[in-house]
């Protein structure tokens, strides 16, 4: 029979182990990772994965510690890395510049955007088609991706809006977003057209 506290315990466990936990859906289980923090840890460090809490932005996740993966002493990896298509990794770099733009403004609350608006922050980076349907049709589809990996969530109710959740950060660095936007920006101006604002 478990005590409390160990029920605590494993709840928070499994509930890390299933994905991305926030604070604001998942009161619960943050109140656990506050008060059985050292144990959640502890548990996780004997299998090579960390679990990374950001108590400012309110969520907790688990990343797998940097073994070298050549090392035969090295854990099999818990936490898959998971490659993303072109379109993907565009959205979301997309998404998180347009994070740092809404926390810069002061804006309150969470990024709340609409299909039509992440359709335009796309156009401009996707094949040239004069097939709108098919363009928004893989629009649709890079959406769709980002939400199973939980950087986007639709809001109940509303199917063309989208919050930007705030683990993007944890992805996509600032680092990342520098070298990516200065790439997008160069890619901008080969366009025909591009620079002629």
């Amino acid at each position: 029979m478990r005590t409390p506290e160990e029920h605590t315990t494993a709840s928070a466990i499994i509930r890390l182990m299933r994905g991305v936990v926030y604070r604001e859906t998942d009161e619960e289980t943050w109140s656990a990772l506050e008060r059985q923090g050292a144990a959640v840890r502890d548990h996780f460090d004997t299998i090579g994965v960390d679990v990374v809490v950001d108590d400012t932005e309110g969520y907790a996740y688990l990343r797998s510690q940097d073994d070298d993966d050549d090392d035969e002493d090295a854990l099999p990896r818990l936490v898959h890395r998971r490659s993303l298509t072109y379109n993907v990794s565009l959205l979301l770099v997309l998404l998180r510049k347009r994070l740092v733009e809404f926390e810069t403004t002061g804006s309150e609350g969470k990024l709340v955007l609409g299909r039509d608006h992440i359709v335009e922050l796309l156009r401009l980076f996707l094949a040239d088609s004069s097939n709108e349907a098919r363009v928004v049709d893989q629009v649709d589809a890079t959406i769709r991706k980002a939400a199973e990996l939980g950087f986007v969530r639709q809001l109940r109710g509303h199917p063309d809006q989208w919050e930007v959740r705030r683990i993007l950060k944890a992805y996509v660095d600032a680092q990342t977003l520098s070298d990516f936007a200065g790439k997008l920006g160069e890619y901008a101006e080969a366009r025909p057209g591009g620079g002629d604002d």
